[in-house]
């Protein structure tokens, strides 16, 4: 009998300032486009990132992996650089990207996504901005 399948999510959060601006648009269009989140002076969020890894369960711990080293990995790869930052500003691996909540959430699988063990696969990156925009990636090859 082959072993299951299982997801596993890990929770983190972090508090973040960002704006919404296309430098390449006027200001009246980055306002009519993204209202008070182009506002010059920023604005903040706090952030609830939910990561979920997929594999078999190992048969000496029980674990698809250790949720410790997983903690400390999110926290390493996102945590420490997204935190009480400006996300436009402070981060070199946003630079040139807007914020969106969409974008981030690319970035972080694609700083996860390298450091899992053999047999730990990223399955979803779901990240709330607020309580009612969050969004969920699955990775590049899932298409539409």
């Amino acid at each position: 009998m082959n072993t299951p399948v299982l997801f596993v999510t890990r929770r983190a959060h972090f508090n973040a300032a960002h704006k919404l601006y296309n430098p390449a648009w006027t200001k009246e269009e980055n306002e009519a486009c993204f209202g008070k989140c182009a506002n010059e002076y920023w604005h903040g969020h706090n952030f609830d990132l939910y990561v979920t890894i997929k594999g078999r369960p190992s048969k000496d711990t029980g674990f698809v992996m250790d949720l410790k080293k997983l903690k400390v990995l999110i926290e390493n790869e996102i945590i420490v650089h997204l935190d009480h930052k400006n996300l436009n500003i402070d981060v070199p691996f946003l630079k040139d990207v807007l914020p969106s909540v969409e974008n981030i959430a690319i970035a972080v699988w694609d700083r996860l996504e390298p450091h899992l063990p053999e047999g730990v696969k990223l399955h979803k990156i779901h990240l709330i901005e607020t309580v009612n925009n969050s969004v969920e990636y699955y990775g590049p090859d899932v298409l539409l």
